[in-house]
């Protein structure tokens, strides 16, 4: 019975994920995002968890890696972000925590950028956490915060605890990138948290830059 239901778990688990890369393959013709003030350099993309579908605006996915859950719904959104041809490290703060941190840093040792979703995978909504000041201190790698926007009805929103965004069917959007911030090689636990802070206000602080400037920003012809 025990035997069975794993089965049926897992080919429950296979059609999802069918799914939702089917989803993917074909919102990537349909999405259009205006990328604003997109770092040129190498540098670890600050995400909020339900801005995870940013990716589909990273210009050289070729040399980048997401950090994304070892759970099942982590499962799905890295088969997912294949059809992007985006690569993926799996791990999070209670499974394989060190491990997919170790094994991220080793990706940016070797010249990749990567996107960490700070407030994932289970919350607070909002909190960033630490591992990405752990992960750039080492690694020596910039972090760059990143929001987006869109106005359009087909930018859904859903009633989950991360209030998860997606785009379904033909959608504009803008993602905003703020400056690089540069985490020093020695800290303190309190120093930490200190990091923590200033990387939520900065993406506090784009995300209503971004709600004021949207028009503009949508308009803008760079």
């Amino acid at each position: 019975m025990k035997q069975e239901r794993k089965l049926n778990e897992k080919i429950k688990l296979g059609i999802l994920i069918s799914l939702v890369k089917g989803f993917f393959h074909i919102e990537k013709h349909l999405l259009k995002i205006k990328n604003i003030n997109y770092p040129k350099e190498q540098v670890i993309f600050s995400m909020w968890h339900c801005d995870q579908c940013l990716v589909y605006g990273i210009e050289d996915k070729s040399k980048f890696y997401a950090l994304i859950s070892a759970s099942n719904d982590g499962e799905i959104i890295a088969k997912a972000a294949q059809c992007l041809n985006i690569q993926s490290v799996r791990g999070s703060t209670k499974r394989r925590g060190v491990a997919a941190s170790l094994e991220l840093i080793e990706k940016l040792k070797e010249g990749n950028s990567a996107a960490i979703m700070v407030d994932g995978p289970r919350g607070p909504k909002g909190k960033v956490k630490d591992g990405i000041i752990n992960i750039s201190k080492i690694s020596r790698v910039p972090i760059v915060p990143v929001v987006w926007e869109s106005r359009d009805k087909t930018f859904y929103q859903f009633n989950t605890w991360d209030k998860f965004k997606v785009p379904i069917g033909p959608c504009k959007a803008v993602a905003l990138y703020g400056e690089p911030i540069y985490i020093p090689e020695e800290l303190t636990k309190e120093e930490i948290k200190n990091w923590c802070n200033t990387i939520e206000e900065e993406m506090n602080r784009l995300q209503e830059l971004l709600k004021e400037k949207y028009n503009d920003y949508l308009s803008s012809k760079k």
